[in-house]
């Protein structure tokens, strides 16, 4: 069983709505122990919220999951359509260079994804129907998953 570093927006209803059914999801599936959410581990630093001391402590705070979690899951879908979230993107690559697989899923409807994400994902669940498919993916065999879509 694996332990998943859920990278994600979680600055509205919406981003917190897809990241909740992200979670439900991935503790559905046999194959993952534990899912790290850094948006609920805000609290895990003693200091005031924007302050330089907090962003150190939040940047360490989630690197040091990345580094200890097996897999990074991204949600991509965050403002517009093709649109990801920049701390979410840059986790993914921290992954990636870490020689960490990493999984995309794409909740709306858009064909559109960046080269280099493309070629950097493990797998990528794309669209409603497909994102409910991650519960029943091996996160112990981690086959390669591609849609159908076009990089930009």
């Amino acid at each position: 069983m694996r332990n998943i570093y859920l990278a994600a927006p979680f600055f509205d209803e919406k981003q917190i709505e897809r990241r909740d059914k992200m979670v439900k999801l991935l503790n559905e599936n046999p194959t993952v122990n534990e899912v790290f959410i850094p948006g609920e581990h805000e609290e895990d630093t003693a200091f005031e919220f924007g302050t330089l001391e907090w962003q150190v402590a939040t940047f360490k705070l989630d690197t040091n999951q990345i580094d200890v979690n097996d897999i990074v899951v991204g949600i991509l879908d965050y403002e517009e359509a093709d649109t990801s979230d920049p701390g979410t993107i840059w986790e993914l690559g921290y992954a990636s260079a870490s020689k960490m697989p990493t999984i995309a899923v794409k909740f709306g409807d858009s064909n559109k994804l960046n080269l280099m994400l493309a070629r950097s994902l493990t797998a990528f669940f794309n669209g409603e129907e497909d994102v409910e498919n991650i519960k029943n993916y091996d996160f112990n065999l981690l086959q390669t998953r591609f849609s159908d879509y076009e990089v930009f």
